[in-house]
């Protein structure tokens, strides 16, 4: 299986890159802001592996680990946030500095329909009581949907598989929006090729069960070349799906012909825990698939 390569920090492995060093050489320092998706954390050693977008000019998007200089990580960090930093690099090493989360900012096209969204979360239970969302770590409970070929499907069959889930509608047209976090699986299921089913599952759960059943998913799943063995499109009882978008933060709400919604995206561990939950869709799917891999690697 093809995998991206995770380079620690150092002189040596921005050589062997093929970075340019001359510039760190000739002065004491260099420094670089850097933006990325964390990866992991690793506090007793007090180093971050992230997916790093290009430094124009300095490096290609790659995985990189980074020792970190300050005295401690922010609050927040954990797998699946954005994160900025300021390389460091020195004569004979690099480290991060000013490691801080990055909130999402909603890019949605309408701003009217933004404010009304923040109002109805505000004033009615459309946002999840903060008691029912899973946090990091927590196990996710088994749940019970049906797929694209009328197929009962639960997440417990998927035990030992390393999990993605994410939310759309199929009438969306919007393409920053659900069109894009079903073109991130998409790229998942070409990235992993055949690891597909034997260690990874994608999972699509639709907001819109009235108008979303199995034939309409079907067709949907056409566009995407999906795999039905291994991405499989989710319908249920409107309760159903309210009671798991509850349990992942994932707000929404039918607005005449669309719905304006939060975007989730949800990665489960092999033993059934939630290992991140990605808000947002400013992540791509090069970021989303190294995150998906790292947990693979670690087989927990």
């Amino acid at each position: 299986m093809m995998r991206r390569r995770v380079w620690h920090g150092g002189l040596a492995a921005l050589c062997a890159l093929g970075l340019v060093a001359s510039a760190a050489l000739a002065s004491s320092s260099q420094k670089y802001s850097v933006t990325g998706l964390l990866l992991a954390s690793d506090l007793s050693k007090h180093t971050i592996t992230v997916s790093c977008k290009e430094i124009v000019g300095y490096m290609d998007a790659m995985v990189m680990s980074f020792p970190v200089r300050d005295s401690k990580l922010p609050d927040g960090v954990q797998p699946g946030v954005t994160v900025e930093f300021t390389l460091v690099v020195e004569k004979g090493s690099s480290f991060a500095e000013g490691v801080r989360v990055v909130p999402f900012e909603s890019l949605e096209l309408d701003p009217t329909e933004a404010r009304r969204l923040k109002l109805l979360e505000n004033e009615t239970s459309a946002k999840p009581p903060s008691a029912e969302v899973l946090s990091v770590g927590a196990a996710v409970p088994d749940f019970q949907l049906v797929d694209q070929n009328h197929q009962v499907v639960s997440l417990s069959q998927f035990t030992g598989k390393v999990v993605a889930l994410t939310f759309i509608y199929t009438r969306c047209p919007l393409p920053d929006y659900c069109l894009r976090l079903s073109n991130n699986f998409g790229v998942l299921q070409r990235r992993f090729g055949n690891h597909m089913g034997r260690d990874f599952i994608l999972l699509t759960v639709v907001i819109d069960p009235v108008h979303d059943q199995p034939d309409a998913l079907k067709n949907y799943a056409r566009t995407w070349k999906a795999d039905p063995h291994n991405w499989r499109f989710l319908t249920g009882t409107q309760s159903d799906i309210q009671l798991l978008c509850r349990r992942f933060d994932m707000a929404f709400y039918p607005d005449e012909a669309l719905f304006v919604h939060s975007f989730h995206t949800v990665v489960i561990s092999r033993s059934g825990h939630l290992i991140a939950n990605l808000e947002g869709n400013t992540f791509t799917a090069q970021q989303l698939g190294d995150l998906i891999q790292t947990v693979a690697d670690r087989q927990e």
